[in-house]
């Protein structure tokens, strides 16, 4: 019974840890998609590896086409380790990279500075990608685009409202989950440990009890 009760702590704690825990392994999360004129806003862009023990060498590209306009996609950022690049004056000074910081890099999000309603359109992100395999290397491309909208007020989505909303629900059951289970673990645990003593102060008064008799036994002889 007492495993069982340290089992269930110990996977309720992995819960726990996994819930609160957004970084410990790379996800491809999509970029929100409204920013705030005036404000800063973070353009985000992730491309996994399939295989994290490959390493890799990988330079990111950023390219943009204004909204209602059917000219060609502009280059405007790069990014190959350890040097980022602003390659267009519209946004000049704006763009700073937050991504990885090595050469391996599989977050390529960028930061635009006082956003404009001028940066509305859509934004691609591309990846080449060389994977060093013990035997042979691989070239890989991703792209990936972000829709971006810039709006005078800031108006939340429903979905990331109800999903933070739940991951804060999560993390208290859990936890409320836990505390019931540690103090049914300790109260089984106690009950335990009382009945083994008073199991065992029987056996002393009934070995003592034995001797007596004994005793009284051999007096009467």
């Amino acid at each position: 019974m007492r495993a069982h009760c340290i089992f269930r702590v110990f996977l309720l704690l992995f819960l726990l840890l996994l819930v609160s825990q957004c970084h410990g392994a790379c996800s491809e999360v999509v970029s929100l998609t409204e920013a705030v004129a005036g404000e800063g806003f973070l353009l985000g862009c992730i491309s996994c590896k399939q295989r994290e023990e490959v390493s890799a060498q990988t330079t990111v590209d950023w390219h943009f086409k204004p909204a209602g306009e059917e000219e060609e996609f502009r280059h405007i950022f790069n990014y190959e380790h350890p040097n980022p690049s602003i390659l267009h004056e519209d946004f000049s000074d704006r763009l700073e990279w937050r991504g990885t910081r090595d050469g391996d890099v599989q977050i390529g999000a960028v930061f635009i500075h006082n956003v404009t309603f001028n940066d509305t359109g859509t934004y691609r992100c591309t990846f080449q990608r060389t994977l060093f395999h013990q035997r042979h290397e691989e070239s890989v491309t991703v792209e990936k685009e972000v829709e971006l909208s810039v709006v005078a007020v800031a108006n939340r989505e429903l979905t990331s409202v109800v999903s933070e909303i739940m991951m804060y629900v999560l993390i208290v059951v859990l936890q409320l989950w836990l505390i019931v289970v540690l103090v049914y673990c300790y109260k089984k645990i106690s009950s335990e440990h009382e009945a083994r003593e008073a199991l065992n102060a029987l056996k002393a008064q009934t070995k003592l009890l034995e001797a007596k008799d004994n005793c009284d036994g051999v007096q009467l002889e």
